[in-house]
C-alpha cells in the first residue's frame, strides 16, 4: 500500500511538472516577444533622425519644408552634394579634425594602457588610494578645468593652436578609459605574466608583445570612443581655434548652420558627410566594440 502511495504521488508531482513547464515556456516566449518589440522601437527612434537628416540632404528647400512632409524625395537631387561642397570646404575641416582626432587616438591607447598595467598587475603603496581617485574624476564635470587649463595655454602662447587639443590626450586617457583596460587586464592569469618574467621579459614587453594583443576588443573599443569623441567635440575647437582655415568639422559645421541658416538642403548635406566617417569606422570595429563592452569587468 505504502508503495503504491509513493507512486500515486510522483506521478501527481510528474503531472503538476508537466502543467507548469508549458506556462513557464509561453510566460518565456511572451518576455521575449516583450523585449524584441523594446528593441525595435527603441532602434527605429535612434536610426529614424539619421534617415531623416539624408532623405533632407536629397530633397530641395520646397520639398524640406513640405507639409504634409515626405518620406521620400519625389526628385533626388544628387547635385546638392556638389553644391554644398562648393560652399562648404568639406575636404580642409575634415584633414584638420583628423589631425587632431588620429594623434589623440593613439595618445589615449597608449596612456590609458600602462596606467591599466600598472592598476592590474603592480603593486606599489597607496594602489587602491589612487586607482580610487582615478575613478572619481569620472565624476568631475569637464567644465571646472576649461578657464584655469586656457590659461595655462595662453600664458606659453599654445592657446590658438591644436597642441592644447592633443596633448591632454598624453596625459592619463582618461579614468574611464584606465578602468576598461584595467578590468580586461584582470581577467588574464597573473601566472602568464610570471612565465614571462622567468623568461626575462621586462614589464614593458609583458604589456606590448604579451597583455595588448589578448585584449585587442578592449583597445578598439576604447580607440572608437575616443574618436568619435574627439571627432564630434565642439567645446575645444571653439576654446582655443579662431581661424576658419584651421576648424574642425563640428566647429565649421556650426558657424556654417549659422551663415546658411535658411538653406536647410546644404545644411542636410554638410551634416551627412559630417557623420560618415566616425559611422564607417563604427561599422568596421563593431564586433570588438559589442565584446569589449559586453566582456569588461567578467573574471
Amino acid at each position: 500500500m505504502k508503495m503504491m502511495k509513493d507512486e500515486k504521488e510522483l506521478t501527481m508531482g510528474a503531472e503538476l511538472f508537466r502543467v507548469k513547464e508549458p506556462k513557464a515556456q509561453s510566460r518565456k516566449a511572451m518576455f521575449s516577444k516583450v523585449n524584441a518589440s523594446l528593441v525595435i522601437v527603441l532602434a527605429v527612434m535612434v536610426v529614424f533622425p539619421f534617415f531623416w537628416m539624408v532623405r533632407s540632404s536629397f530633397m530641395s528647400n520646397l520639398e524640406i519644408h513640405q507639409y504634409p512632409p515626405l518620406f521620400l524625395p519625389k526628385n533626388w537631387r544628387f547635385d546638392n552634394y556638389s553644391y554644398t561642397l562648393t560652399v562648404f570646404p568639406f575636404g580642409r575641416y575634415f584633414l584638420n579634425t583628423l589631425t587632431i582626432a588620429i594623434p589623440s587616438m593613439f595618445g589615449v591607447l597608449l596612456t590609458s594602457s600602462l596606467a591599466a598595467y600598472t592598476f592590474a598587475r603592480l603593486e606599489f603603496p597607496g594602489k587602491k588610494f589612487w586607482f580610487t581617485l582615478v575613478i572619481g574624476s569620472m565624476l568631475m564635470p569637464g567644465a571646472v578645468f576649461i578657464i584655469p587649463i586656457f590659461m595655462a595655454w595662453s600664458s606659453v602662447g599654445l592657446s590658438n593652436s591644436y597642441i592644447p587639443l592633443i596633448v591632454p590626450a598624453f596625459l592619463g586617457g582618461g579614468g574611464l578609459n584606465i578602468f576598461l583596460i584595467r578590468q580586461f587586464m584582470m581577467t588574464i592569469p597573473r601566472e602568464m605574466d610570471e612565465a614571462a618574467y622567468i623568461d626575462g621579459a621586462t614589464h614593458l614587453d609583458i604589456l606590448f608583445r604579451l597583455l595588448l594583443p589578448m585584449i585587442k576588443p578592449v583597445l578598439i573599443t576604447v580607440g572608437l570612443l575616443t574618436f568619435i569623441l574627439y571627432w564630434n567635440d565642439l567645446m575645444g575647437p571653439l576654446i582655443y581655434i579662431s581661424r576658419n582655415e584651421r576648424n574642425t568639422i563640428s566647429q565649421a559645421l556650426a558657424n556654417f548652420r549659422s551663415g546658411f541658416g535658411t538653406d536647410w538642403r546644404a545644411i542636410m548635406v554638410a551634416s551627412t558627410m559630417s557623420i560618415l566617417p566616425s559611422v564607417f569606422i563604427y561599422f568596421i570595429g563593431q564586433k570588438y566594440f559589442v565584446e569589449g563592452i559586453v566582456l569588461t569587468g567578467l573574471k
